[in-house]
């Protein structure tokens, strides 16, 4: 037989890979290393893999980790800060000069390991984020056992981060050499949006994805304003503006994308670029809705983010799956928009598409990294079930996930964080908050 460091078994696993429902009924997940050797039914698996640890999580679901594909992890230490306004009153006003007075490596730090425990324990493995001090992110990554794509935000004014648009550039090019290889963490190149990224500086970052080999990320058409804005500076909507800089390619996931019009839904579809939606953020500011009926029909793939805590207020990428099921179909009229199946692909399948990790991530798959989650079904707002896809979107709680493992290692058992200590985390929080009210 051959060995498996960890056999886990459950009632159901979704595998979100292949053409059928994806569901096993009664199976196993053998990990072997930091990937998955097998999955099928437990008697299958348990017939061709021995293992010393050999976990029965009984009455609930194996699924992928969760992948959010937009935030700014360290905002989270500015949850509830500046609430009710709109989105640009919120930055210029609120925003942009806390970070003025706070950014730093150790709030930076601090902050995103906060940020990770939330994510983890919401079962969520890898989230893509737009920020600055990525060294000091990545520490927390590691340390709590996370997953994430770091982007390095690229502006053309200063701020704590870097003096001018050459100065983000060449500490992005410094951060994507450390870590390209790395088994955790994933560079990325992250232009802020295009009203405060001129035509060059997208022109630069394209080149950057380009020679590394790495996403690039952006926000995009967020608000109404931005893009009666860039229409008035180039004559162009926003995502032509950022296609004539050659940066709506295969490689972009664009944030937002709330006021695309049709003509730039197609051209999302014919070069390739992925959306994240975040629909929570864009309802709170009242940003909009992106059209994400449209985006689905004309082919464009459509991924989940949550956007920063400080506009959402928090990391919950289940509350997105059901948040933008829900309100698609209420916009539309149309009760069988983006179905439980598709919100959930959305939120695994589709999200590692967008990241270029498709065949690693968003699947339980033989050769697959071993990113793995157990959701306890055996609650009152779980029973009965008829539909495990309908539950996952329609009754799941971030509370439900007990289990989750990242790259083969447990990090969160029993719904507690196994690496680092939740109580220390949520102290330093509440300190650094003290620090801040005063």
């Amino acid at each position: 037989m051959k060995k498996a460091d960890i056999i886990i078994k459950a009632e159901n696993i979704l595998t979100m890979s292949g053409n059928d429902d994806g569901h096993i009924v009664n199976g196993a997940v053998a990990i072997v290393g930091n990937k998955i050797g097998g999955v099928g039914k437990a008697e299958a698996i348990l017939s061709e893999y021995s293992s010393d640890a050999v976990i029965d999580h009984g009455k609930s679901i194996i699924m992928p980790g969760l992948i959010n594909t937009h935030t700014h992890a360290a905002m989270v230490y500015f949850r509830g800060m500046a609430d009710d306004l709109p989105l640009k009153t919120w930055l210029e006003e609120h925003i942009w000069p806390a970070e003025g007075k706070w950014l730093g490596n150790d709030f930076v730090r601090d902050a995103t390991e906060l940020a990770c425990l939330e994510m983890l324990q919401a079962g969520v493995t890898t989230f893509l984020d737009m920020y600055f001090f990525g060294d000091a992110s990545a520490e927390s990554v590691k340390k709590i056992g996370m997953r994430a794509v770091l982007g390095v935000g690229i502006l053309d004014f200063p701020s704590v981060a870097a003096q001018n648009t050459d100065e983000y550039f060449e500490k992005a090019e410094v951060f994507i050499k450390r870590y390209e290889d790395d088994n955790i963490i994933t560079p990325c190149i992250a232009p802020h949006a295009p009203y405060t990224c001129g035509p060059d500086t997208y022109r630069r970052a394209v080149d950057i994805s380009e020679k590394y080999g790495i996403p690039i990320h952006t926000h995009l058409s967020e608000t109404e304003w931005e893009v009666n804005e860039i229409i008035s500076r180039y004559k162009m909507r926003p995502a032509e503006y950022i296609d004539s800089a050659g940066a709506l390619n295969r490689r972009m996931i664009a944030a937002h994308c709330v006021w695309l019009d049709d003509k730039e839904i197609d051209l999302f579809a014919e070069r390739g670029a992925s959306v994240s939606h975040c629909p929570e953020s864009n309802m709170k500011l009242a940003s909009g809705s992106a059209r994400v009926a449209k985006m689905i029909e004309r082919g464009v793939n459509v991924t989940l983010g949550t956007d920063g805590a400080a506009s959402n207020n928090d990391l919950d990428v289940l509350g997105e799956m059901q948040t933008a099921s829900k309100l698609h179909k209420l916009l539309s009229g149309d009760p069988t928009v983006i179905d439980a199946r598709r919100s959930v692909m959305m939120a695994t399948a589709h999200a590692a598409d967008a990241l270029g990790m498709q065949d690693s991530l968003g699947r339980i798959k033989a050769g697959f990294r071993a990113d793995l989650i157990v959701v306890d079904i055996n609650k009152p707002h779980m029973t009965p079930m008829y539909d495990v896809y309908s539950h996952l979107v329609y009754s799941a709680k971030a509370s439900d996930i007990q289990y989750v493992m990242v790259d083969g290692i447990p990090v969160i058992d029993n719904g507690q964080p196994v690496l680092v200590s939740g109580e220390e985390v949520i102290a330093r929080a509440n300190e650094w908050a003290e620090r801040i009210r005063e």
